[in-house]
């Protein structure tokens, strides 16, 4: 497991879902693309709603790391873009949910003008390290090219 840790003398997440330091395990790290809230035949899920949306993309990412052994608990850390100030409450509340403040990962959330199409309204950016004990090749179509 990673360590996260917010040392003494810096400003307090106050339970937000973050670390101000995650500390990288052993593991085999994975890079995720930017993740929206397109199902599989590319639809948007959650039209106009921020906070369905980071459930979506937050499933799609648990889709790929499941593919090779991991969980989103190995997520170690992540940027969130969005649009707009007013749907960070849902975006925090679904960050929450996801990632217990003891072992959240450093996080980032950026303010963007826009993103691929004008629907999507969030967009995160994991990186994980998925334990070598758990870490498998993805299936055959799946392959590391």
């Amino acid at each position: 497991m990673s360590g996260h840790f917010n040392p003494p003398r810096m400003w307090a997440p106050n339970g937000r879902a973050f670390s101000q330091g995650v500390v990288q395990p052993p593991g085999q790290v994975i890079h995720v693309t930017g993740q929206v809230a397109w199902d599989e035949d590319s639809n948007v899920v959650g039209i106009s709603d921020a906070g369905m949306q980071l459930e979506k993309s937050l499933d799609n990412v648990r889709i790929i790391l499941a593919e090779v052994g991991g969980t989103l608990a190995d997520i170690v850390s992540m940027t969130i873009y969005f649009l707009d100030r007013g749907d960070l409450p849902a975006i925090q509340e679904v960050r929450a949910r996801h990632f217990p403040a003891a072992t959240a990962p450093a996080s980032i959330l950026i303010q963007a003008a826009g993103l691929v199409a004008p629907e999507l309204l969030v967009e995160v950016v994991p990186i994980a390290v998925v334990p070598l004990s758990r870490f498998r090749e993805p299936q055959a179509g799946g392959r590391l090219s």
